[in-house]
């Protein structure tokens, strides 16, 4: 790279041939993201992400995932160490943000920018704490079973109720991802609660954790820590579920950092008390 001056930046979509770099850097900044994330994240918008680069060196990354025509998630803010403090950010954001067109935009902002996010146009929804530690030794209750393909259109219309948006494509490759476990908890023959554990760079990962109740959380989350057999696992849950805190608590994890959801505006209504574990940080 000959020059890192702001007017040599060349922002542009990327593709998933772009993604190493991209979870590269989120894995440096130590957000632990999965190993196999790329393919769900773009089969959900294929034009979401964006880098900016310097000479054809990537310097700086985003994705602004369209879901449908009134919601949109923005994700991996990203801006290489030693090039931080010279606008490429912005100016990623900028490019990337008109994406979105006039949907609402979500995200879960690291503490530190925060008051970048409100001051453009971001309004706190909620606190998010990971939770991290060993998974507990358990075992998977009768009623708690592997997602198999006959399950996913019910899957898809619970997920579809526990966020601001359906996403269908998104879930299709979720679901069945490389070391993804999916499980679902079935009373007769109503979705009760399903979660996802996946691998990721430090730890394994649960997310999504949706259930009706607690005691649904706890069955699907037993499942998922079975899973895991004493391996460390990482858990995001909205601050706002005192339930979902209290089932991090007492299968012994602990809080290791924080982020905020925040919106632009208002999204459709979702039930998110049965939100025990968001999904991703990056796309929602």
């Amino acid at each position: 790279m000959t020059s890192a001056a702001l007017e040599d930046l060349v922002v542009t979509q990327a593709g998933p041939d772009d993604w190493p770099v991209i979870g590269g850097w989120a894995a440096d900044e130590g957000w632990n993201p999965g190993t196999a994330d790329g393919p769900a994240f773009f089969a959900q918008d294929p034009e979401g992400f964006f880098l900016g680069r310097i000479d054809g060196e990537p310097v700086s990354a985003i994705s602004v995932v369209n879901y449908g025509a009134d919601y949109a998630f923005l994700g991996c803010y990203l801006v290489r160490p030693d090039l931080r403090g010279r606008g490429h950010g912005l100016t990623t954001w900028k490019t990337a943000l008109a994406h979105a067109g006039t949907r609402t935009i979500g995200l879960d902002g690291v503490v530190a920018q925060q008051d970048n996010y409100r001051r453009s146009g971001f309004e706190l929804a909620h606190r998010t704490v990971r939770f991290t530690g060993t998974a507990p030794v358990t075992d998977v209750p009768a009623d708690v079973r592997a997602v198999r393909p006959a399950d996913h259109a019910d899957v898809t219309a619970y997920d579809g109720v526990c966020g601001p948006a359906d996403r269908p494509r998104f879930l299709a490759h979720w679901l069945t991802g490389p070391g993804h476990h999916a499980v679902v908890r079935r009373t007769g023959d109503r979705v009760t609660g399903y979660g996802v554990l996946r691998p990721a760079h430090d730890s394994l990962r649960i997310g999504p954790l949706f259930a009706d109740t607690p005691e649904d959380a706890q069955a699907v989350f037993a499942a998922l820590a079975a899973e895991a057999a004493g391996r460390e696992v990482a858990l995001d849950v909205p601050a706002t579920n005192a339930a979902g805190i209290a089932l991090a608590e007492r299968s012994g994890l602990r809080p290791s950092f924080e982020t905020a959801r925040m919106y632009t505006g208002p999204v459709r209504p979702y039930a998110r008390e049965r939100v025990y574990g968001v999904t991703t940080l990056e796309l929602g």
